[in-house]
């Protein structure tokens, strides 16, 4: 079986009201809390005007995240390339993997959010075309080419980048929701892929045929797409018990529905819902773990994520969607959970492990007994170590658990002292 990687997405959706430094302090936690336990890759993304997503610099985020993590990858989830000139999006971006040794990932999109592109007087039905344009003109510049460029809404004269990415080949990936356009810009450049709608019911449907638009795409422009580079997004909140994990979250889940999609955002086909248990249900499925979410137990996302590699045709990275539907602590702890009991389970970790417990179970008895001759075999000829044996023998076959401490046995007392 294929091994996955592991990672998390951090929009972010934070609920407006907590102070914006402590907010940072804590979300760069989480980053090393993710990093300690061994997750694979971290993003966040670029947004400027909804209020919930506050980081407007992802690469500002991870150049601090860097400083507090060792090993795990840093994407940028996403830089919208129609805002910026695309060399200095270069330049930040080498810059970015020189100051974390080599472990940036490069994810770009067109610009999630409409009041983005109000913001900087972008005409929204350029934005898919201007970040095809200067995503083209940033792998020139990280191949290292001097070159010029003179486009409508920006010039490059005679210009390369003085520093080169750290790594030798630079990981890329270009984010997709529900149309084809995200994938064939991936297919196109023979890059990773983000799929960040694959939570909605909608992107969720899209998935199976979404990898076929990446394949076409780089078969008519020369290039080679690699399942192992795309990345699904999956909500989760994780207890001991789906009851716990319910109502863990249910507060926390009702607000950012009612709050951010439906007020805030907008978003199509999302309708408030007062009753906040019957909006647990419309997204937990019931916790049958069919679907891109789960609020359940380590074993339901287990099903869930195997169902997705299913559905899809199969894909090599699990990235969970960071949110704030349960408490500081409690949300922590799912994260913990996830990598504990989810991430082994999925990656035959722990495989082994159960065939050596199963194949003991199986041949106790014949080992036991082999084990009891060999011991017998070292007392032979001994008659006053065969006596003792011979007694010890008779107190763990008439003993509660075979006699002497066990884990789960009742202990015996002591026999009374004998009466002058």
């Amino acid at each position: 079986m294929q091994r996955m990687k592991f990672g998390a997405f951090l929009a972010p959706h934070h609920p407006v009201g907590e102070h914006p430094t402590l907010q940072f302090r804590r979300d760069l936690k989480f980053v090393e809390h993710l990093d300690q336990l061994g997750f694979d890759e971290f993003w966040c993304g670029e947004h400027h005007s909804s209020g919930w997503e506050m980081i407007g610099s992802p690469e500002l985020f991870l150049a601090a995240a860097g400083e507090h993590t060792e090993r795990i990858r840093l994407g940028t989830g996403v830089v919208s390339l129609p805002y910026h000139h695309p060399f200095t999006v270069a330049q930040r971006i080498v810059q970015l993997d020189h100051l974390t040794r080599g472990r940036v990932i490069f994810g770009t999109g067109p610009g999630a959010l409409p009041s983005d592109a109000r913001s900087f007087g972008v005409d929204q039905m350029l934005l898919r075309d201007r970040q095809d344009e200067a995503l083209g003109v940033i792998i020139r510049l990280f191949s290292g080419e001097r070159f010029s460029c003179h486009s409508e809404w920006f010039t490059l004269n005679d210009t390369q980048l003085q520093l080169l990415p750290l790594q030798e080949r630079l990981p890329m990936a270009a984010a997709s929701s529900i149309s084809p356009s995200g994938m064939q810009l991936a297919g196109k450049y023979g890059m990773g892929v983000l799929s960040i709608a694959s939570t909605s019911t909608e992107g969720l449907a899209a998935l199976p045929i979404q990898w076929s638009f990446a394949e076409d795409a780089a078969k008519q422009h020369g290039k080679s797409v690699d399942r192992r580079d795309w990345r699904v997004l999956v909500s989760f909140h994780l207890a001991e018990s789906q009851k716990q994990a319910e109502h863990e979250a249910v507060d926390g889940l009702w607000w950012w529905h009612n709050e951010y999609n439906v007020r805030v955002l907008g978003r199509p086909g999302a309708v408030r819902v007062e009753d906040k248990w019957a909006l647990m249900e419309q997204v937990n499925g019931g916790g049958s773990g069919v679907g891109s979410a789960v609020i359940g137990t380590p074993d339901q996302a287990v099903t869930m994520i195997r169902n997705l590699q299913q559905v899809t045709g199969g894909f090599g990275v699990v990235l969970g969607f960071a949110h704030d539907w349960a408490s500081r602590e409690p949300t922590l702890r799912s994260w913990e959970l996830f990598a504990r009991y989810v991430i082994p389970e999925l990656n035959g970790y722990t495989g082994n492990q159960k065939a050596s417990a199963d194949y003991l179970a199986d041949h106790k008895q014949e080992l036991m007994t082999g084990r009891v001759a060999s011991i017998k075999a070292t007392v032979q000829g001994n008659e006053k170590a065969q006596a003792a044996l011979a007694v010890t023998l008779q107190q763990l076959a008439t003993a509660p658990q075979g006699g002497g401490f066990r884990p789960g046995a009742i202990p015996q007392p002591e026999p009374p002292e004998a009466c002058d």
